[in-house]
């Protein structure tokens, strides 16, 4: 399976409302429920309304089109990180996943992976 590495560095927050993101720039994930609107974006592009942000994170796409059918794609690659105690935040599209690590574990993260047989870009 091929990983995409993403030369980006991203920040995860808790924002008020969605005035202040910036749909422009090509990775915005937010989320939305009764309780908080979750927003993962470039650091640079946090809004000024976030009211919480963990910044720090790099990150990975898994390549092409995962069909729904598939089973345990993201179980493998948390299982390989979390049995070297990295913590991950995990964002799913329709099309793929996309795995955050803390930049301090990035590098690790991906050596892991390519040692258990994944291409990493």
């Amino acid at each position: 399976m091929k990983i995409k590495k993403l030369d980006i560095n991203f920040t995860v927050c808790k924002i008020k409302d969605l005035t202040g993101v910036n749909f422009t720039r090509n990775f915005v994930f937010t989320a939305k429920t009764d309780e908080e609107i979750s927003l993962v974006c470039e650091t640079s592009y946090t809004p000024a309304n976030a009211t919480a942000k963990e910044d720090g994170f790099l990150a990975f796409r898994i390549e092409g089109i995962l069909d729904f059918s598939l089973i345990g794609v993201i179980s493998k690659i948390t299982a390989i990180l979390a049995g070297d105690k990295i913590g991950v935040f995990v964002v799913s599209t329709y099309n793929t996943d996309y795995v955050f690590v803390k930049s301090r574990d990035f590098e690790r993260s991906v050596l892991l992976l390519e040692n258990e047989g994944y291409i990493c870009e």
